[in-house]
């Protein structure tokens, strides 16, 4: 069953329970905003790779319009959600500037396997350690889930959107441990993990794509 909804096509992946920070500057996505903020419009956000739209997106709800600007401009607090099929993609959305699509909701499994959590935290804090980061890392106890630390363990973009499309709880492990393993021997040369972990809820600037 297809749903329509809107879309914020944006070079990022976004999880689900993630906080996204953005800084809403395109008169388009101000639209998009004021409905949400109005109106409780839902929106996804589709990866955007080398120019290309790939199908798997996030919803996101607003939560916080944190600031706005006299030129209409706003920074914006928004929640990931549930994980959405682009079937088929427009431009603009009927009497709308910003994009829109009808899409098809994808369930995702969310069964994580203690014990490989347990493995990936503790790894996950040594290479911390290693690259003096100073950044929490939740225990299983207090609700730990992988896509907790997906951004902030040095994987590309690519990656991050295979990792979104795995569906299944044990892909999802299986694969984070294996890309933490892999970079653990010369982390010391992966400045990425650095930079991405020590991000502090800054609001990124990201620029829309125009087709």
């Amino acid at each position: 069953m297809t749903q329509k909804l809107a879309l914020f096509p944006l070079q990022i992946v976004v999880f689900p329970g993630e906080t996204l920070n953005l800084h809403i500057f395109e008169s388009r996505y101000q639209q998009l905003i004021t409905d949400a903020e109005k109106d409780g419009v839902t929106f996804a956000v589709p990866t955007v790779i080398d120019g290309g739209l790939l199908p798997i997106a996030t919803e996101l709800t607003l939560s916080e319009v944190a600031k706005r600007y006299p030129s209409g401009e706003s920074d914006i607090r928004a929640i990931g959600g549930r994980v959405f099929f682009v079937e088929e993609f427009w431009k603009v959305m009927p009497d709308k500037l910003y994009p829109g699509a009808n899409v098809r909701e994808l369930p995702v499994y969310n069964d994580e396997d203690l014990s490989l959590n347990k493995k990936i935290i503790s790894l996950t804090r040594s290479i911390y350690d290693s690259l003096g980061v100073d950044k929490i890392v939740k225990d299983v106890d207090e609700g730990f889930k992988t896509y907790d630390i997906a951004h902030y363990v040095g994987m590309q973009l690519e990656q991050e959107y295979e990792f979104l499309t795995m569906r299944h709880a044990r892909s999802r492990q299986e694969f984070l441990l294996g890309h933490l393993q892999n970079v653990q021997p010369e982390v010391e040369k992966n400045t990425k993990i650095r930079q991405r972990a020590q991000l502090n809820g800054h609001f990124q600037e990201l620029t829309p794509p125009n087709w």
